[in-house]
């Protein structure tokens, strides 16, 4: 397992498509994974300290886990297959360790909520993960421009989806 973190969320102005784009740590790979608007929107949301006034679908898996004892992990980006990656919770319920199958961008949403690692499996990364150019990881760069220049390069139609 690759641990990684969140590096930036891509919304397109002018179509519906939105990529979180998950880096390694301690290297520079990426894994740019398509996700839903309502996803983005959640993990963004958390990710900039936005409290809305009633819980959201992801908070309310984290009360969930809060009443049932369970004890959130990591999240696992565990599979891609047909184009489409595959998430799961890796719970702790009274010492056992329980897998809980669900959309990589739903784990993320709850991950960033419960403040818990995200790891990709290895298999996934060699099949998905990307190296940007040399010279998008210069020093001149300026933060996200890097990851725009990074994005506008990308291929969108061979890129899996959520």
């Amino acid at each position: 397992m690759i641990e990684v973190t969140i590096e930036t969320i891509q919304v397109s102005l002018v179509s519906p498509h939105r990529i979180v784009v998950l880096k390694e740590l301690g290297a520079e790979r990426y894994l740019p994974i398509w996700i839903g608007a309502c996803e983005t929107e959640a993990i963004s949301m958390q990710l900039q300290g936005v409290q809305p006034p009633r819980p959201m679908t992801h908070d309310l898996i984290v009360n969930l886990l809060d009443t049932l004892d369970a004890e959130l992990q990591y999240v696992l980006v565990s599979a891609l297959t047909n184009d489409t990656f595959y998430g799961r919770l890796v719970l702790n319920v009274g010492g056992e360790e329980i897998e809980v199958d669900c959309r990589t961008s739903d784990a993320m949403a709850v991950a960033v909520r419960v403040a818990v690692p995200i790891y990709v499996a290895d298999e996934v990364m060699a099949e998905a993960g990307v190296i940007p150019e040399e010279s998008l990881l210069s020093e001149d760069a300026e933060g996200l421009d890097v990851f725009r220049d990074f994005l506008n390069r990308l291929d969108m139609d061979d890129i899996a989806t959520d």
